[in-house]
C-alpha cells in the first residue's frame, strides 16, 4: 500500500484497555507509532495524533475533536458509539469506524447458554449443591429437542442462534418485520406473525433493537398471548420486556422461567427478578469473551491501519465532510429523502423486498445516489440494531436482501423537485410521495394515492378512516382527552365517503394507550404514530 500522508509513521493513541492480540495489526505495523495512554492522561501531544482507537471508556466531545486537529479516523472496539460525537466528527473531517460484528457469535452463544441453563434449572441445582442439599427431584427440567424456538428479530445474532436450535433438532420461528421469504428459506427457518410466535413458541428470545415500536414489546397483554409454561430470555437491550410484567408472569406461573442478561436501567442492583427463584440473570456479559475483544480490537485496529495507508473504511458511520457550497446544495434534498424513508418505515410494518425511488425534476439532476442511501438510513433507523446512516445503509440492505430501483421521470407534477419511493412486500406495497420547497422545507404530497399537502413534524398520526361526518371531531377529542394538541391537520380522500385519510402533527408523541384508544372510534380503520428523528 502507498501511504497517503508525507509522514512515513503515524500516530495511533490506544485510549481504552484492548486485547493486546487484537492490536497486533497496528502493533507489528511499520507505519504506525503506538501510544497505549488514556486521552486524559498521555504524554503525546495531541495535535500529533493520527488515529484514536477507544472503547466505551473514552468519551470522543467537540471539545476533544477540536485539541487533535491531525486526527484522520476513530475506531469503536465494538458497536455502539455513543461515546462519539459523530457529528462533530464529521465536521471535522474525521471518519468513525465500528467493529459490527465483532460479538455476534459471543452474544449467540450466551443466550444459548442461557436457554440450556434455564430449562434445566443448572443455576439453581448448582446453588442447591453449594448449599449442601441433594434435590434430585426438585431440578426435573426439559429438553430442547422438539421444542419451537421463537427469535423475535432476526439480525445477525437471530440468525446464529437459529442454526445452533437446529443442531439442537428445535422447530425454528422467526419474527422480524424486514425478514422476506427467501430469507428466512436460506436461514431454514419459519416466517411468522407476531401473534404466532407468541402463540406457538415454548421458548422465546428477543433479539430487536430498542425503538418506541419494541419497547415494551412483551408485556402484560403480549405475555398473556404466549403458551402457558413459556420459557423468555433477552440478551439483547433492556426495556424490550416489561420487566414488572415479566415479574407478574413469572410470579403468576404463566412464565416457567426466565433468563436476562440487560436490564432496562443498569447496573441492576437488587432487582427484582433476581429475587425468583425461576430466573437467571448474569450483569450484560453476553458480548464479554476474550475472543470478542479480541475480534473487535483486531478489526478496528486493521480497519484504521488501512485507512491510514490509503484505502476505504468499509464500517465507515458517517460521511466525509462537505464544504458548505456542497452540505448548502445537498442537505434539503437528503432532508427530504430520509424523512420519506423514516414515514415510510413506520407505516409498513411487514417484510420488504424491493424498494423504488423516482426523481422528477431538479433532484433528478443532482447525485441522487446520496438521496437513496438517505432514504435508506430513514428507513432503517427504526429497524435494526446498528448506527445506521448514509455511509452504510446499502449495506444493511443488502443484508436484509432488501432490492434498491432508481428512476428518473420527466413528469413532477408541477413541483420543482418530486420524488417518488414506493415500499413492495410480500403481499402489499405502500406509496410516499414528496417534494422540496426552499421557503417551507421537505413536504409529504400523497400517500397511498391520497393527496394531501403535510410538513413533516417530530409528532404525527396517521390515521386511516371512513370518510363520516364528524369523524374529524371526534379524532380531535380523542387526542384532547389524553391531553395532546393538534399542531396540524391534513385531510385526503379520493372520493366522498369512501376511505380517507388524516396525517397530523401533533404536541407531543402519542403512545400506545392513546394508539389503541382510537379502536373505540368505529369509523377509524387503523392508526400509527410516526415519530422523526
Amino acid at each position: 500500500m502507498v501511504v497517503k500522508d508525507e509522514k512515513k509513521t503515524f500516530t495511533v493513541l490506544v485510549s481504552d484497555a484492548m486485547s493486546a492480540e487484537g492490536l497486533q495489526p497496528i502493533l507489528e505495523s511499520s507505519a504506525v507509532n503506538v501510544i497505549q495512554e488514556s486521552i486524559d492522561t498521555t504524554t503525546t501531544p495531541l495535535d500529533e495524533v493520527d488515529a484514536l482507537l477507544i472503547r466505551s471508556a473514552t468519551k470522543v466531545t467537540a471539545q476533544v475533536l477540536t485539541s487533535m486537529p491531525n486526527l484522520k479516523i476513530i475506531g469503536r472496539a465494538g458497536v455502539g458509539v455513543d461515546n462519539v460525537d459523530i457529528d462533530a466528527a464529521t465536521a471535522h473531517g474525521v471518519v468513525v469506524v465500528n467493529a459490527p460484528d465483532g460479538n455476534t457469535i459471543s452474544t449467540a452463544e450466551h443466550t444459548f447458554a442461557m436457554m440450556a441453563s434455564l430449562v434445566r434449572s443448572i443455576p439453581q441445582a448448582n446453588q442447591s449443591m453449594e448449599d449442601g442439599r441433594w434435590d434430585r427431584k426438585k431440578y426435573q427440567g426439559a429438553e430442547l429437542y422438539g421444542k419451537t424456538l421463537g427469535i423475535i428479530g432476526f439480525g445477525r445474532i437471530g440468525a446464529e442462534i437459529a442454526s445452533r436450535a437446529r443442531a439442537f433438532r428445535m422447530n425454528v420461528l422467526a419474527f422480524d418485520p424486514f425478514l422476506t421469504q427467501s430469507r428466512a428459506e436460506k436461514n431454514h427457518v419459519t416466517a411468522v406473525s407476531l401473534e404466532e410466535i407468541l402463540e406457538q413458541s415454548d421458548v422465546l428470545t428477543v433479539h430487536t433493537p430498542l425503538t418506541k415500536d419494541t419497547k415494551g414489546l412483551l408485556n402484560d397483554e403480549t405475555l398473556k398471548q404466549t403458551k402457558p409454561g413459556v420459557f423468555i430470555l433477552n440478551c439483547a437491550r433492556g426495556g424490550i420486556i416489561d420487566e414488572d410484567a415479566l415479574f407478574r408472569a413469572v410470579e403468576s406461573g404463566h412464565v416457567r422461567g426466565a433468563a436476562i442478561d440487560v436490564f432496562e436501567e443498569e447496573p441492576a442492583q437488587n432487582h427484582p427478578l433476581t429475587k425468583l427463584p425461576q430466573v437467571i440473570t448474569t450483569p450484560h456479559i453476553a458480548a464479554s469473551t476474550s475472543e470478542a475483544q479480541q475480534n473487535v480490537a483486531e478489526s478496528v485496529s486493521k480497519e484504521v491501519l488501512d485507512y491510514l495507508c490509503g484505502s476505504p473504511a468499509p464500517h465507515a458511520l458517517n460521511l466525509p465532510y462537505l464544504d458548505q457550497d456542497a452540505f448548502e446544495k445537498f442537505s434539503p434534498f437528503t432532508k427530504l429523502t430520509k424523512t420519506l424513508g423514516d414515514t415510510a418505515s413506520q407505516l409498513f410494518k411487514e417484510p420488504v423486498k424491493q424498494v423504488e425511488i423516482s426523481y422528477a425534476g431538479e433532484i433528478s439532476d443532482q447525485e441522487t445516489g446520496l438521496f437513496n442511501r438517505s432514504f435508506l438510513a430513514g428507513f432503517f433507523r427504526h429497524r435494526v440494531d446498528d448506527y445506521v446512516n448514509e455511509v452504510n445503509a446499502s449495506v444493511v440492505a443488502k443484508e436484509r436482501d432488501v432490492e434498491l430501483l432508481e428512476r428518473h421521470e420527466s413528469e413532477s407534477k408541477g413541483y420543482a423537485s418530486f420524488v417518488k419511493a414506493v415500499v413492495r412486500g410480500e403481499s402489499r406495497e405502500i406509496h410516499v410521495h414528496g417534494t422540496f420547497s426552499r421557503e417551507i422545507g421537505p413536504r409529504i404530497v400523497e400517500i397511498n394515492g391520497f393527496q394531501i399537502d403535510f410538513q413533516p413534524a417530530p409528532h404525527s398520526l396517521y390515521v386511516r378512516h371512513n370518510d363520516r361526518p364528524g369523524v374529524i371531531g371526534k379524532v380531535g377529542q380523542l387526542l384532547g382527552s389524553h391531553d395532546i394538541n393538534i399542531a396540524t391537520m391534513q385531510v385526503g380522500r379520493k372520493e366522498e365517503g369512501g376511505e380517507a385519510i388524516m396525517l397530523l402533527s401533533t404536541d407531543k408523541e402519542c403512545k400506545e394507550p392513546v394508539i389503541r384508544a382510537f379502536e373505540e372510534i368505529d369509523e377509524i380503520v387503523s392508526v400509527s404514530s410516526i415519530e422523526l428523528g
